[in-house]
Formats: structure tokens, C-alpha cells, sequence
């Protein structure tokens, strides 16, 4: 039999962005909600309220990754540059930083030598990339990509608290958003963690937790300062 191993690390630039996206949306549309509505306003301005966040947060997160990330890839792409010319002007010195790092995981200092050789002769660059720096083509930074994910499940996920609203009114509105955000949070925590080979639970209760303090802290600042007509 063949022996298959499934890794998920090479999920973890989208996913990142993804669950981030998507617990942002529903955390700040619900607890954006939640307070407007404690402030005892109206149900257009409380829909109003949801939907200025939604659009706002979408552009913020999108244009946060983009910048975010792109810093990264631009540092990414600095540190490949100097290797490249240190490569260019010191070969033997860098075949000799290669082999110490391989010496210095355990091979002996034949091996490490012999395989730095090899590695250098097939793809110098790639190997001070990946062994040197630490740099991997999987994981590299990708500021597009980024950006869309976490405008895309921004949108999603505050959708949902925003639809509650849509349908439900009255005193129960507050109880609705908040009770219905905190399911929608369990299930992208748990989603999330299965995704990445976490633990289900804790993915859910750590998400859950947070957005519960984030809605009882708005909820709070918004009886607190509401102004009943």
C-alpha cells in the first residue's frame, strides 16, 4: 500500500484572510447592530447602520490585506534579491552557508557539503530561498488573493446578522441578531478548525467567546449613550 500524508499548511495564506474576513463581517455587522438597536433607533436606521458596515468593512478589510500582505511580499522579494546577488558575487561562500545549515540540522559534515553541491548545481537560488531564509513557494505572500478572500466572506458574514434584521423586528431584534451571530460564529470556527486540522471544539468556543464580548461591549456602549425620542 501506498502511504499518503494530507497536509494543510499550504492552506494557510487564504485561510487566514478567509475566517478573518468572515468573523470580522459577522462580529462587526451584529455588534453594529446590536448597538444601534440598544440605542433604541429606528428599524431603517438600524438596517441603514448594518448596511454602511457591511460596505465600509468590506473595503477596509480588502484594502487592509492588500496593503498588509504586499508589505510582506515586497519584504519577500527584498531578502530574494540580496540572496540573488550574493549568489552572484560569493557562490562559494554561500555553498559553504548551505552545507553549515545542513550540518547544523544533523547530517554529517560530508553529507551536508555533498548535498548543498547537488542542491546548488540544480537550483542555487531556490535552495538559499527555501533553506537559508526560510521562504516557501506555498506559503509566499499573495496580496490579490488576499484581499478577495477577505472582502468575500466580510460580505458573507455580515450578510448574515444583516438578514436576521431584515426579517425579524421589535424588542426580540437584539436577542435574534445576537443569538443567531453567535451560532453562525460556532459554525465558522468549527469549519475553520476543520479545515486547518484543528480541534473543532476549541475553534468554535475561541471564535464564539470573542464575538459574544465584542456584541455585550457594543450592546453596553449603546444603552449607555442611546437617546430614546
Amino acid at each position: 500500500m501506498s502511504h499518503h500524508e494530507v497536509h494543510r499548511s499550504h492552506r494557510v495564506g487564504w485561510l487566514r484572510a478567509a475566517v478573518l474576513g468572515a468573523n470580522d463581517g459577522i462580529v462587526s455587522t451584529a455588534s453594529l447592530i446590536i448597538g444601534v438597536a440598544a440605542a433604541s433607533a429606528t428599524r431603517e436606521s438600524i438596517l441603514l447602520a448594518g448596511v454602511a458596515g457591511l460596505v465600509a468593512g468590506a473595503m477596509s478589510m480588502a484594502a487592509g490585506e492588500y496593503v498588509s500582505v504586499s508589505s510582506q511580499s515586497d519584504t519577500e522579494k527584498a531578502d530574494i534579491a540580496i540572496e540573488k546577488r550574493s549568489l552572484e558575487n560569493n557562490f562559494e561562500a554561500e555553498k559553504d552557508e548551505l552545507a553549515q545549515i545542513y550540518e547544523n540540522r544533523g547530517l554529517g559534515p560530508v553529507l551536508a557539503r555533498q548535498v548543498a553541491e547537488e542542491l546548488m548545481a540544480h537550483d542555487a537560488l531556490g535552495a538559499h530561498v527555501r533553506d537559508d531564509i526560510g521562504l516557501s513557494a506555498s506559503a509566499g505572500a499573495q496580496p490579490v488573493q488576499a484581499a478577495l478572500f477577505s472582502a468575500g466572506t466580510f460580505t458573507i458574514g455580515a450578510a448574515l446578522p444583516l438578514l436576521v434584521t431584515w426579517v425579524v423586528h421589535g424588542p426580540r431584534l437584539i436577542a435574534m441578531v445576537a443569538g443567531s451571530s453567535l451560532l453562525f460564529l460556532a459554525a465558522l470556527g468549527s469549519l475553520a478548525a476543520r479545515a486547518g486540522g484543528a480541534s473543532i471544539s476549541i475553534g468554535a468556543i475561541r471564535v464564539t467567546f470573542w464575538g459574544a464580548l465584542a456584541m455585550a461591549l457594543t450592546a453596553g456602549v449603546g444603552r449607555i449613550f442611546g437617546v430614546v425620542d
